[in-house]
């Protein structure tokens, strides 16, 4: 959970009188969630935040979910899919329900505007390349491996400075922390936590944008992608605190939990989110057992959906899953790891891989998009070699 946090210039006290050289007040606005009794900002604009010129809706937000069929583990090849759009535009929806939606994208062309989700938050994971995510709180450097959280009503925009970028998209219906497990009672990470606030990026730089003009900003709301035209440049903050803004977490930086045997998926969750968590599979050393099975035993999702997304490496329970595939095993279905893994896993000492793993406590639905990619030999894959 992100600390108390203050950047460019506030009054000593909130709700006061804080004047311009002219003599002109500043415009406060309090951004917080859950009715004033969540957590919260207040940041200072050189402009009312209130100019719209005018408004649009630009499209529904989801694809269709695909006709209903048989529940059976799936294998998404995004790889596959051709490079293009926007951060925004160009996102492929693969999986969702009512808690998050999933999505990938690979953009190829700049943002000509800015974005807001109202609906919750984003969790964007850079899974290559780099640049700047410019937000009205200020600007974070990203790079590979990163983790860009994005609370409710962020005002944002994405600056990609390398020549290919490509992200795993997390679209929550409400607010993502971190586990609570890990938390005392006054918020604070404590020593058994997988990392601490140290390893929390929050924005550095704040540039504030005098600007008059008309402003596109695209805003994700109720489902639906609405474009208002702004007087004033968004970015036009002088100056913030409190508990409600961007921040970035680096996967490298993640402390894995290991054991003597195998330890289960949760010791690997780095985020929380209303009913699905976010895990981080990182390098680590396997279990020091001297009779350990490192491959994980088969288990059943009787409660929940589990994804996986892999980033790099050679994940060591799968065969035939590449780097940027994504597979879906939900809930009714046992699954594990596959023929010949099990053995093959005995006596190594340590894992390279990385993966990005997504468990919902609610049914996903796959959409029509995600079966552009679907290998479906993958359902047939632990049965044996004849």
């Amino acid at each position: 959970m992100p600390h108390y946090y203050h950047l460019g210039n506030i009054p000593r006290k909130r709700h006061t009188q804080f004047r311009k050289e002219d003599g002109t007040l500043y415009w406060e606005q309090v951004m917080g969630t859950k009715g004033f009794s969540g957590i919260q900002s207040i940041l200072y604009h050189l402009h009312p935040p209130t100019q719209i010129r005018a408004a649009r809706k630009v499209r529904d937000w989801f694809p269709s979910p695909e006709e209903e069929g048989a529940n059976r583990h799936r294998l998404l090849r995004t790889d596959r899919y051709p490079e293009g759009g926007d951060a925004i535009d160009g996102r492929r929806h693969l999986l969702f329900n009512t808690d998050v939606a999933i999505a990938t994208v690979a953009p190829t062309e700049p943002m000509t505007y800015f974005f807001r989700n109202s609906d919750g938050d984003e969790v964007l994971f850079v899974h290559e390349g780099e640049g700047i995510l410019q937000t009205l709180f200020g600007q974070i450097p990203f790079q590979a491996k990163d983790y860009l959280v994005l609370p409710v009503g962020t005002t944002y925009r994405l600056e990609i400075t390398s020549a290919s970028s490509r992200f795993l998209v997390i679209e929550s219906s409400g607010e993502i922390t971190t586990p609570k497990r890990y938390r005392n009672e006054h918020g604070q990470l404590m020593e058994h936590s997988p990392f601490c606030e140290r390893d929390f990026r929050m924005p550095q730089q704040l540039e504030t944008i005098d600007e008059v003009g008309e402003f596109e900003v695209r805003v994700k709301a109720r489902n639906q992608l609405h474009a208002y035209t702004y007087d004033t440049h968004p970015f036009d903050v002088v100056g913030w605190d409190g508990y409600l803004y961007p921040w970035a977490f680096n996967a490298d930086d993640f402390e894995p939990i290991t054991g003597s045997i195998h330890q289960p998926p949760p010791v690997h969750q780095t985020f929380a989110g209303p009913n699905f968590v976010i895990c981080t599979f990182a390098p680590r050393q396997f279990d020091y057992h001297p009779e350990a099975i490192p491959a994980p035993y088969a288990h059943s999702n009787v409660n929940s959906d589990e994804v996986l997304y892999y980033v790099e490496g050679n994940f060591m329970s799968r065969k035939g899953v590449d780097i940027g595939a994504l597979t879906l095993h939900p809930s009714g279905i046992p699954h594990g790891p596959h023929p010949g893994t099990v053995e093959k896993s005995i006596g190594k000492e340590r894992t390279e891989e990385l993966a990005v793993m997504i468990d919902t406590f609610k049914p996903l639905q796959v959409t029509r998009e995600a079966l552009q990619v679907e290998d479906e030999s993958y359902l047939t894959s632990w049965l044996p070699r004849r």
